[in-house]
C-alpha cells in the first residue's frame, strides 16, 4: 500500500476535509497516476451529500468518500505488463477504473453497461479486493491499464481537458448514439457544466445548434459557446419556433416538465436526457411521444473506445471546456456554487494547491 493526500466526505452532513487514504501497491496491469486536476461534477455532491442513496448506490455512500472522476495526471510508476505507458507520459482517468471486460456489452465497447457493473472510480467495490474506490480529490491514482486514457493537448490546456472525462463524454456519447452531424439539428436543454460541452461538441461536429435555458442572462453566453440559436423556455413564441425540428439532449439534474421539450422534437426524433434528478421528473404526456413517433431515452456515459474517439476529436478540433481553476481548500465554496448555478461552465481543482494546505 502507498499513501495518498486527498480531501473526503466523511458523513452526509459533514464538509469535504483532509485525509490521508491508502491506494494499492500495483497489479501486474496497473498504471499509478500523480494527478495533476480534477474536475468537479455535479455526481460529486449527489454522493459526498448521500443524495443518491438507494438510487443510484443501492448501499449508499460510503465514508469516507472522495470524489472525483475527471482526472488528468502524469504518470509515475506501471506494473510490468503495461504496455501502452510509460513514465512521465500525461493521461487521463474518467467515471470507470474496471469492468468484466467479457460480458457482450464490454466486449462492444460499452463497459459503463458491463452486465457484470462497472467498477466505477469513486464509491464501488474493487472487483479484487472489494475494498472501496477513491476518486480524483487526490494527491494520486491508481487504474488498471485498460481504463486509462491517452492525451495530446497542449500542457498549458491540461487543466480545461479535465471536464471533458465525463460533462466532455457524457455528452458525446448520444451525440455519436443518435448520429448528430452536419444534416442535424439539435437542441441542447441547459447550459451549465454538461450543457456547455454539449453546446461545443454538437457544433463542432456540424450540427445546427439550438440552446434551451430558462433564463434570458444565458443568452448571449450560450450564443458565444457556439449555439446558433437559443430559445428561453418561459418564452411561448421562441419555443413554438422550435416545434418538431429538433432532436434534443436534455441535461437538467432537477425535476422539470418535460412536456415543453417533448414538442420541439422532430418526427421520429428522441430526447436523450442525462441528467439524474434526485426526486423524478412529472410523467409526460403519451400523446405528445405518439403523435410523431418520438422517443424519451436515457444515456449514461460512453465506453473507453468512445471516450478515447472524444479525447482525439476534442484535441484536432480544439475543444476544451470553459473552467474556473481553484484550490483543494475552496471545494466546499465551489460545491455552494455549483448548487446556485453560479459557475461558467466548470470548476477545476489545481493539485498543486492539496499539499500547500494540508
Amino acid at each position: 500500500m502507498s499513501k495518498a493526500l486527498a480531501y473526503a466526505a466523511t458523513s452526509k452532513a459533514s464538509p469535504m476535509a483532509p485525509i490521508t487514504i491508502s491506494r494499492r501497491e500495483l497489479r501486474s496491469n496497473d498504471v499509478n497516476i500523480e494527478i495533476l486536476y480534477c474536475g468537479v461534477c455535479h455526481t460529486d455532491i449527489h454522493t459526498a451529500h448521500g443524495e443518491w442513496d438507494g438510487l443510484i448506490y443501492p448501499n449508499g455512500t460510503i465514508y469516507p468518500c472522495v470524489p472525483g472522476h475527471e482526472i488528468v495526471g502524469r504518470v509515475r510508476s506501471v506494473g510490468p505488463d503495461v504496455k501502452r505507458f510509460k513514465i512521465g507520459e500525461v493521461v487521463a482517468v474518467g467515471t470507470m477504473v474496471d469492468s468484466c471486460l467479457e460480458c457482450d456489452n464490454c466486449k462492444a465497447g460499452l463497459e459503463p453497461y458491463c452486465q457484470k457493473f462497472a467498477t466505477w472510480t469513486y464509491n464501488a467495490p474493487d472487483r479484487i479486493t472489494g475494498d472501496n474506490t477513491q476518486g480524483g480529490y487526490s494527491d494520486s491514482i491508481v487504474v488498471r491499464e485498460e481504463f486509462v486514457l491517452t492525451l495530446n493537448f497542449p500542457e498549458l490546456s491540461l487543466a480545461a481537458v479535465a471536464p471533458l472525462l465525463c460533462a466532455g463524454i457524457t455528452m458525446w456519447s448520444p451525440l455519436r448514439h443518435w448520429q448528430i452531424g452536419p444534416e442535424s439539428k439539435v437542441g441542447i436543454v441547459g447550459i451549465g457544466g454538461l450543457g456547455h460541452m454539449g453546446i461545443k461538441l454538437a457544433r463542432a461536429l456540424g450540427a445546427h445548434v439550438v440552446a434551451f435555458t430558462t433564463s434570458e442572462s444565458k443568452r448571449e453566453g450560450a450564443l458565444k459557446l457556439g449555439a446558433h440559436e437559443v430559445a428561453v423556455s418561459r418564452n411561448h413564441d421562441e419555443m413554438n419556433a422550435q416545434a418538431g425540428e429538433l432532436d434534443i439532449l436534455n441535461t437538467v439534474a432537477v425535476p422539470h416538465s418535460l412536456d415543453a421539450y417533448l414538442a420541439p422534437l422532430r418526427h421520429g426524433g428522441t430526447m436523450a436526457l442525462v441528467g439524474i434528478p434526485e426526486k423524478p421528473h412529472p410523467s409526460p404526456s403519451v400523446a405528445s411521444l405518439i403523435g410523431l413517433r418520438r422517443s424519451l431515452a436515457g444515456s449514461l456515459v460512453g465506453g473507453i473506445k468512445e471516450t478515447q474517439e472524444m479525447l482525439d476529436f476534442c484535441a484536432r478540433n480544439g475543444v476544451i471546456a470553459e473552467t474556473e481553476i481553484i484550490p483543494m481548500h475552496e471545494i466546499e465554496t465551489a460545491f455552494a456554487r455549483m448548487v446556485k448555478n453560479d459557475v461558467k461552465y466548470r470548476f477545476v481543482v489545481d493539485m498543486k494547491s492539496l499539499k500547500k494546505n494540508l
